[in-house]
């Protein structure tokens, strides 16, 4: 990964976390990584835990934020959340998947939320 994407994978990163917070939502965790998988963020937000995808665009050229979130990534983000509930002894706890699409083509970021975006993926 280049460093000017990766960047403006961090950058996305902030600003979501940003605006979830603004929204209510108590951030706990960033950049959670196992093997085969990691989570951009993980929240609480009442009593639910959430993991959060976060996709950052500059434009729609390679289709939408959302879309980039396949079947695979869920897979790959369901083995993820299994594995933070495993090591936090949290496997009972009300969990959702969000998606947050940060798009960084105009003169100023747009960021959009999708709740409860997708079911664990089997």
């Amino acid at each position: 990964m280049g460093v000017e994407r990766r960047d403006l994978g961090k950058a996305g990163e902030e600003l979501a976390a940003r605006y979830l917070e603004r929204r209510g939502y108590t951030v706990i965790s960033r950049n959670f990584r196992v093997r085969g998988g990691e989570i951009d963020i993980i929240a609480r937000q009442g009593g639910d835990l959430v993991f959060i995808e976060v996709k950052t665009r500059r434009g729609d050229s390679h289709g939408s934020p959302f879309e980039a979130v396949d079947a695979r990534k869920r897979q790959r983000l369901t083995r993820a959340a299994m594995a933070y509930l495993s090591q936090t002894g949290q496997h009972g706890q009300p969990a959702r998947f969000d998606v947050v699409a940060v798009r960084v083509d105009g003169a100023s970021p747009r960021v959009e939320l999708v709740r409860n975006a997708f079911e664990a993926a089997p």
